[in-house]
Formats: C-alpha cells, sequence, structure tokens
C-alpha cells in the first residue's frame, strides 16, 4: 500500500513537471512567434513609410511641374502689360526669377528666403493695379527668430494666396481692397490675405480648381499636423489665414535625422 502511494507521488511529481516543462516550452515558442510578428510588423510599416514618403515626393514633384510654368506666365504677364513701369520692378523681378530657378526645386528653403520671394512677387503684382488702389501690405518678422535662416520652409508656399488676392480682386469697385500680413514670430508663420471680389470673380474662385487644392495638398503632405489654413467669405471678403509651427516641424525634422 505504502509502495503505491510512492509511486503515485512519482507519478504526480512527474506529470507537474512535465506540465512545468510543456508550458515553458509553450511560452517560449509564443514569445518568439510574437517577436518575429512584431519585428515583421516593424518592417512592414518602416516599408510602408517609404512607400508614402516616395508617394508624397511624385506628388510634389507632379504639382511642382505644374506650379512653376503657371507662376512664369502671371509673372510675365504683369511685366508685359505694364512696361513703362518695368526699369523700376527689374531688381524684384531678377529675385523671383532666380528664386523659381534655382530655389524652388529645393526641398526646403529658409523662411528669410521665401518671405524676401513673398515680398518681390507682392512688389511685381502690384503694378497691375492703380497706384490710388486701396492696397495694404504689413509684416512683423522677426529676423532673430531661431528658425529664420533654418531650411524649414517649402518653397512657393505664399505663391497661392497672393496670386489668389490678386486675380479675384474686383479692381473697379469703390471700396475694393487687399490686405497681405506676414509674420515670423515664436517660430511660428503666419500668412493673412483678404481682399474683395466681384460676383463673376466670386464664382470663378468657387470653380477653381488647381491653385487652391495643390496648396492644401502640399501643406498637407508636408507639414502633417504642423499647419492651420482657414478660409472664409463674408459679404464678398474673402479671408485666407495661413500658420506653420516651423518650430515644432524643425524639432521633428531634427529628431527623425
Amino acid at each position: 500500500m505504502e509502495g503505491n502511494y510512492y509511486m503515485i507521488h512519482d507519478y504526480l511529481i512527474f506529470i507537474g513537471v512535465f506540465a512545468i516543462f510543456f508550458l515553458l516550452t509553450v511560452s517560449i515558442y509564443l514569445f518568439s512567434q510574437n517577436s518575429r510578428i512584431k519585428q515583421k510588423n516593424i518592417r512592414l510599416s518602416e516599408t510602408n513609410k517609404i512607400i508614402e514618403q516616395k508617394l508624397n515626393e511624385v506628388q510634389l514633384e507632379h504639382i511642382g511641374t505644374k506650379l512653376n510654368p503657371h507662376l512664369f506666365k502671371n509673372i510675365l504677364n504683369s511685366v508685359q502689360s505694364h512696361a513703362y513701369q518695368t526699369y523700376m520692378s527689374l531688381d524684384k523681378l531678377a529675385n523671383v526669377l532666380d528664386y523659381i530657378l534655382y530655389k524652388s526645386s529645393n526641398k526646403f528653403v529658409s523662411p528669410k528666403e521665401e518671405l524676401n520671394f513673398a515680398l518681390s512677387l507682392i512688389e511685381i503684382n502690384k503694378i497691375k493695379i492703380n497706384p490710388l488702389f486701396d492696397f495694404r501690405i504689413k509684416s512683423k518678422i522677426n529676423k532673430s527668430d531661431a528658425v529664420y535662416e533654418e531650411k524649414v520652409f517649402a518653397p512657393l508656399i505664399s505663391v497661392d494666396l497672393i496670386e489668389n488676392a490678386f486675380k479675384h480682386t474686383d479692381f473697379l469697385a469703390q471700396d475694393s481692397f487687399i490686405s497681405i500680413y506676414l509674420e515670423l514670430e515664436n517660430r511660428i508663420f503666419t500668412m493673412r490675405v483678404s481682399n474683395k471680389a466681384s460676383l463673376k470673380n466670386i464664382l470663378e474662385k468657387e470653380n477653381s480648381g488647381f491653385g487652391s487644392q495643390s496648396l492644401d495638398q502640399r501643406l498637407k503632405m508636408i507639414y502633417s499636423n504642423n499647419y492651420q489654413l482657414e478660409k472664409s467669405s463674408k459679404n464678398g471678403i474673402f479671408t485666407a489665414e495661413l500658420q506653420i509651427n516651423l518650430g515644432e516641424f524643425y524639432d521633428k525634422m531634427r529628431y527623425s535625422r
């Protein structure tokens, strides 16, 4: 009887050890499988990021090929239609063309370069309008800002809002105006553009395609959650405000290197 007891006892110990060994083996196997799956998911995620980045680059290049000829045409039309003022704007024209030809193909430029380009572009567009027209431009640029000379600004981002203001403004209306405000402060870029548009231009603006669409696409692909673009219309006055947190974007660029 006592022998049977020891046999049962040894058998239970054997079963317990076997069960522990089995569970340990299964746990190790499941852990290794889980690690392999995690590694596979990480590789897939990295591959997807690379593919998404390549697609974004292709789309941005495609947008750029549409944007530059369009911009060239508008600038040349401005200069050609007001040849008598061309001499005074030659330096601005040189700055704009130099920027388009040699800077716009870069992935990023500095806020300093983009802002100089934007101000020159505004001056060129101004030669199309009557000197008595209500044109307001104000800038608040902190040249000692940490990102002022850093390569964090997508080239030609400011074009769309400037071009649309001049394109859709009703220059014949007595209460018509264009207002442009540029700011760089605390590593945040702000651009606010307002203009009075005619009914015809309002309809054209609502049905217009490429310009506004391309700006939204570029901002989303480049700056992701680090920007805000708000547009509003009231009593024929259009206002668009773009704000880009260049500081946060710059920090992400540095940490991702």
